[in-house]
């Protein structure tokens, strides 16, 4: 199979789901109207809450999600062979992924802003609100502690790639400062400082930068607590000022490098090399595994807590969610989709053939249990070879995948460690006024909690890899939280009168998927007798099946009270303005 077909298949059925699917979506089912209020304007607050134009926003909300999920889950998942891999990718966003995000956007948004959680409590009960929020707080500890420990490794890896990444801060305030404050346009200052990062990318690459070990402590733990501290400020400050420009930046530096990529394979036209299918030594079953190791590049648990987290206090129009939402999670898929190309088809250029695949796939332990690093490898070293096929040095195409790969899970930490903050507010809400109680009225307070359980978190291990001792469970517990999603999404249409199939099946299919996973999960556990992950695998099937039961009784109890659901912010916005939305 040549790789231009594939590149092509997907690209083009992207643009036609958008534009089909995607349409239907938006204008029949969810019946977006730009009269309807969003949060950004109700709650305009100058910190959270900021109306922003839908480009901008779309870069914002896809560098969120994105981070290294939907790069290295699909280099993993190659090891089944290229042909799951590639539908997976393919038609998990059209119908899932895109979906899911994109419900969770327009949902979060007409109820006030609150997150897929906190929503839990108004559409299906009070007791399963709570729960969930423990259960995305659970997860969101995980992910901000690990995505700290990831980029410690690769600033430790990749020292040629520090000086860009962390140019990229001051170079993104002064473009925020340009836009908001001296009001230029937003995409020749991004362009300028896209162009200032390459400039220091280059230069990157003759003064690498490396902290040493220092009284004992290791350049990762180092490199955790400066991330932390970067995180914590990064998270408190306004929007404006850092996250959305550093974002805006960071989705050129992304279309730049996917234009590279997709210009590699136009140009080398390299024949895929993998195994269309292949059961790898020691390689699990790729049934339901497949659907767990890659998640980002098709549907992810996590996007629903960014898209009702971040991404919708800075929606200046309700039909921006189909853009910023379903167009978001295409352009996840568009990126997966040239990783699992220069993981199957570039490693193999230049005289490599298969055996540059199997140099990294011919085991399970080669693979996945490998680490990162070989991980990464394999990544470099395909898309290094397809950029050089169009001019581009393979010592500069290598430091430009580093610095793409640490950029975008540094957007995810900032992100996280807000959206974490969010969900915290929520959990301790007070009942009458529905506002944060005591010290967690404050914003800083907050995220320091946040920051300071990651960073215990990471040093339960010296090294500060402490995370990696419940990383295994991630997986599962993530693609485990987008069946949930898809379930309030599902409860809410129902709720509506409205079709629910477009998120009811792949709410069956990934239940079904990831609770089968986590069936697996708990045995291995057990094999291995890690009592901790068999408690926390154990939990949270508990939690899943009695949050499905109790949103199957309120989807019944709906129905048969024969009463259309309305969301509390629409009527209270509209008695406040004295405006009607149909």
């Amino acid at each position: 199979m040549n790789s231009l077909v594939l590149a092509l298949i997907a690209f083009v059925g992207y643009i036609v789901a958008y534009n089909t699917y995607g349409k239907w979506l938006a204008r029949k089912l969810f019946d977006l109207k730009d009269t309807n209020p969003v949060p950004s304007k109700a709650f305009k607050d100058g910190v959270d809450y900021v109306p922003t134009k839908r480009h901008i926003l779309l870069g914002h909300h896809f560098t969120t999600i994105a981070g290294t999920g939907p790069i290295v889950g699909p280099a993993i998942g190659v090891i089944w062979g290229w042909l799951p891999a590639f539908l997976w990718v393919f038609l998990g966003p059209i119908f899932a992924g895109a979906v899911h995000d994109f419900a969770s956007l327009v949902i979060s948004s007409r109820h006030g802003g609150k997150t897929i959680g906190e929503m839990t409590r108004g559409i299906v009960s009070n007791r399963v609100g709570i729960i969930f929020l423990i259960l995305i707080q659970f997860l969101l500890w995980l992910v901000l502690a690990v995505f700290a420990m990831i980029m410690g490794i690769l600033f430790n890896m990749y020292p040629q790639s520090v000086l860009s990444v962390w140019m990229e801060i001051p170079i993104a305030i002064w473009v925020g400062y340009m836009v908001y404050k001296k009001g230029k346009k937003d995409t020749v200052y991004s362009i300028i400082g896209l162009i200032l990062l390459y400039v220091f990318a280059v230069i990157g690459i003759y003064l690498p930068l490396k902290i040493p070990q220092i009284g004992g402590v290791s350049p990762i733990v180092s490199w955790i607590i400066i991330l932390l501290v970067y995180s914590y400020f990064a998270s408190v400050l306004p929007v404006q000022t850092l996250l959305q420009p550093r974002d805006y930046i960071n989705s050129h530096e992304l279309l730049v490098l996917m234009a590279a990529l997709f210009l590699g394979v136009l140009v080398a036209r390299p024949q895929i090399v993998a195994p269309a299918y292949q059961q790898a030594q020691g390689a699990p079953s790729l049934w339901p595994l497949l659907f767990v190791t890659i998640a980002c590049g098709a549907i992810s648990g996590f996007h629903s807590l960014a898209a009702s987290g971040t991404t919708v206090k800075q929606l200046e129009k309700e039909t921006d969610a189909q853009f910023v939402g379903y167009g978001g999670m295409l352009l996840e898929g568009s990126l997966s989709v040239l990783i699992i190309l220069a993981v199957t088809a570039g490693i193999g250029m230049y005289g490599a053939g298969s055996a540059g695949y199997f140099k990294y796939y011919s085991s399970w332990s080669t693979t996945a249990g490998a680490g990162l690093a070989a991980q990464l490898k394999a990544i470099v070293e395909g898309a290094s070879n397809l950029m050089s096929a169009i001019g581009i040095p393979k010592q500069l195409g290598a430091t430009l995948m580093a610095i793409f790969v640490v950029s975008f899970a540094g957007t995810t930490l900032d992100s996280a460690t807000r959206i974490q903050r969010f969900g915290l507010e929520e959990l301790f809400r007070g009942k009458k006024d529905g506002k944060p109680v005591g010290p967690f009225k404050n914003r800083y307070f907050t995220t320091f909690v946040v920051v300071f359980a990651a960073f215990a978190l990471c040093m339960v291990s010296p090294d500060g890899k402490g995370a990696l001792k419940l990383w295994p469970v991630f997986g599962a517990l993530n693609q485990l939280l987008a069946g949930l999603a898809l379930m309030i999404a599902t409860v809410y249409l129902a709720k509506k009168r409205k079709p629910i199939w477009p998120t009811l099946l792949p709410m069956i299919f990934m239940l079904i998927a990831t609770i089968w996973a986590t069936a697996l999960n708990i045995r291995n556990y057990y094999l291995a007798r890690n009592w901790l992950l068999v408690f926390i695998a154990v939990v949270t099937l508990i939690i899943a099946v009695w949050m499905i039961v109790e949103a199957f009784i309120s989807t019944v109890i709906a129905y048969r009270k024969k009463q259309v659901y309305q969301e509390e912010f629409t009527k209270s916005v509209t008695a406040s303005q004295h405006i009607h939305i149909d």
